[in-house]
């Protein structure tokens, strides 16, 4: 693939990339196509992500970004794929959403030669050139370190997952917040539904929750939005100042709630999905300029807690 020019550095969230090489300036207006697959646009944090690649994008007057969004079909996301293969993509940005694997979109892919970006998920059954995202298990852990502290090592704290069971970006997240609670006297109660990703599944899930443990300290939720509708169900019941919030992502809904005054939120995992975006795309760039990055490169993701909450508030965020 021939080189497009030296292209401008990005440092995101200590992510440095640059294009390696210049060309001559009959090569630096060739027309650039990266293929944004998003198994879904669904939610906020897919759609701030695809608008991140976007705008990056926007810095660049050859570079033109074709998103899909396969609406949480894997059959569709591999017809995106191949439609895409069909317009001669010089470049995969894959968002995967909540599934684990989508073999035959990578293959088809890997046929054709085309280098491939993960963001956020890492698909497994499939080779790939790079993936930029977030170490779930580590911000899991870090949530814990909050709570233990906080609870001075006893209490009891509900634990509300996303699902399937099979999602590995949730089970990590939880897994990292139970794995601190070990030699300490906090219990776990994990919910025994799911709550989908979204706030009316985290409210279902915490009313029920409730109803069966009067004696609860805090929560966990393995994103904001389940937060945000366990701390409504949780001010509802008059509990609010007996029970502290904590989940992961760092929507700018949930920082606002984070700086209120009074408020039951503690603290969440950064998992900017914009910033994933962003990286995302100066990863693909720099692989299309002629660049060989790391493989694999987890994100930065700090606790944010009322104390640093206004250094990652940006009203102006998709997400």
């Amino acid at each position: 693939m021939r080189l497009i020019g030296k292209l401008r550095n990005a440092a995101i969230g200590g992510l440095a990339l640059t294009a390696l090489a210049a060309v001559p300036a009959s090569a630096q207006d060739k027309e650039i196509k990266v293929g944004m697959v998003n198994l879904s646009l669904c939610c906020a944090y897919f759609v701030g992500m695809d608008a991140a690649v976007k705008d990056e994008a926007s810095h660049f007057s050859n570079v033109k970004v074709l998103s899909t969004d396969a609406k949480g079909d894997v059959a569709k996301l591999t017809s995106d794929v191949e439609d895409l293969l069909n317009q001669n993509v010089d470049v995969f940005i894959i968002s995967g959403a909540w599934i684990e694997a989508a073999p035959a979109a990578l293959e088809a892919i890997n046929q054709a030669g085309t280098p491939i970006v993960m963001v956020d998920r890492m698909l497994k059954g499939g080779d790939f050139t790079a993936w930029v995202g977030p170490d779930n298990r580590a911000i899991g852990e870090g949530i814990g370190d909050y709570i233990v502290k906080r609870l001075d090592g006893k209490g009891k704290v509900a634990v509300i997952r996303g699902g399937p069971a099979d999602n590995t970006i949730g089970s990590n997240r939880s897994e990292g917040v139970q794995s601190k609670f070990r030699s300490t006297g906090i219990e776990a109660v994990v919910a025994p539904g799911w709550g989908e990703w979204s706030a009316d599944g985290g409210f279902t899930q915490m009313e029920d929750m409730l109803s069966k443990n009067d004696d609860l300290n805090a929560v966990f939720c393995e994103n904001d939005s389940m937060c945000l509708g366990a701390q409504k169900a949780i001010a509802d019941a008059g509990k609010a100042e007996q029970i502290f919030i904590t989940s992961v992502d760092g929507e700018m809904g949930t920082l606002k709630e984070i700086m209120r005054e009074g408020s039951n939120y503690g603290a969440t995992g950064r998992n900017s999905s914009d910033q994933i975006g962003r990286a995302g795309f100066n990863r693909a760039m720099a692989i299309v300029a002629g660049g060989a990055p790391e493989k694999e490169t987890a994100l930065p993701s700090p606790i944010i807690t009322m104390d640093n909450a206004i250094k990652f508030y940006d009203e102006n965020s998709k997400f």
